[in-house]
């Protein structure tokens, strides 16, 4: 097909992560099903910098960037389509980029147009305005499907994968017991800390992390708390050697190999302490991983359950005490932990590639994709 793609390499600010995911896994698959895709031409950090929008001002700024996005867009597919007529258009849109109505423009120019958009579980509310304007939404939280039905969206159920051409095993040794790569928050930072509590080697890379191991209490203050509580020093930060900057994608990819236990997280803040269940969301994290040889240890999830079995293909965890424990046993066990690691490798490689979902998707939308690969 002859598709008109229009995504950043990575959705968020620049300057905290810099990183080309997107790219990766959804254009370069895309390339690889031998799709022919027009890119649309943008620099997308300045519209970054306001996705929610809470003031006059920020509310402002983002209708000036809407403006100025929305008319590059429509020029530039207009020109794709007259110079030879597009079969999809394919977007990584939140509402602060476009105006609705230009996604409706470019459907009557008879252009298929399908949104992918990955935080709704939590941030369902930046693409509420322009869901309805497609003809498709890729989904990959089950549970907001009827939400996008209830605004007038069309959903199909599109769960995240990893493209195998890039994330793969990497040949290095193993240096680390248990390591996570990813932003520091949530409930993330005590569990890294019960693990070096614990007397693991845990490490953390990405994000917030490093600052966190500086805001450390006073001797003091900590003695004081002690006195007053009882409790131990539970909630401190991990040690400052222990935390890392952001690595870049083929250091993460590297990092999988070289660490005994990957760690994710399914939770997307802070564990409500009144009981309430948690928002979870299965992750690009979890078939990053898995599909890049790691043996992955995740915070239980039952939707992540029905793409990898427990305990033969990946391993859940669901309190610090749990992680610890099964943290301890896998590294006395490395040969269970390694048939793990081959069998999570196995199902990735196998049923969660990203051109398999495409080509899946794709059915779903009624596009006939391999006739018209032929007549690419």
């Amino acid at each position: 097909m002859r598709i008109f793609y229009a995504a950043p390499d990575y959705a968020l600010d620049r300057r905290t992560v810099d990183t080309k995911l997107w790219r990766a896994n959804l254009y370069d698959s895309l390339v690889d099903l031998g799709h022919s895709l027009v890119e649309f031409q943008i620099d997308y950090q300045p519209f970054n910098y306001c996705l929610e929008p809470k003031t006059t001002e920020q509310h402002e700024l983002v209708r000036k960037n809407r403006t100025m996005f929305s008319e590059q867009l429509i020029d530039q597919v207009r020109k794709a389509h007259r110079e030879k007529p597009l079969d999809l258009f394919f977007s990584y849109f939140y509402s602060a980029y476009v105006f609705p109505e230009v996604i409706r423009e470019i459907k009557s120019l008879g252009i298929p147009t399908v949104n992918w958009y990955c935080n709704a579980s939590y941030q369902f509310h930046l693409v509420q305005e322009i869901a309805p304007a497609y003809d498709f939404c890729l989904v990959p939280e089950r549970y907001r499907m009827p939400d996008y039905r209830q605004i007038g969206a069309n959903p199909i159920y599109c769960q995240e994968a990893a493209n195998p051409k890039v994330y793969r095993p990497s040949d290095v040794p193993r240096e680390f017991d248990v390591t996570f790569v990813g932003q520091c928050y949530g409930n993330r930072p005590e569990y890294m800390a019960a693990l070096c509590r614990a007397g693991l080697d845990a490490r953390a890379w990405g994000p917030h992390w490093q600052r966190k191991a500086r805001l450390k209490w006073s001797r003091r203050l900590r003695n004081q708390v002690r006195k007053w509580t009882g409790r131990q020093e539970k909630y401190l930060a991990m040690p400052a050697k222990h935390c890392g900057p952001p690595l870049s994608d083929q250091e993460l990819i590297d990092m999988y190999s070289r660490s005994q236990i990957s760690l994710g997280f399914t939770t997307v803040a802070q564990r409500p302490a009144d009981g309430t269940p948690a928002v979870q969301q299965v992750r690009l994290r979890d078939f990053e991983a898995t599909m890049s040889g790691a043996f992955y240890m995740v915070e239980a999830f039952d939707e992540l359950a029905d793409f990898f079995e427990p305990d033969r293909e990946i391993v859940f965890f669901d309190s610090e005490a749990e992680l610890i424990e099964k943290a301890k046993y896998y590294l006395a066990h490395p040969r269970q932990a390694q048939a793990i690691r081959e069998a999570g490798l196995k199902r990735a490689r196998a049923e969660h590639t990203w051109q398999k979902r495409f080509v899946d998707v794709f059915e779903q939308m009624g596009i006939d994709h391999c006739s018209r690969l032929e007549a690419a």
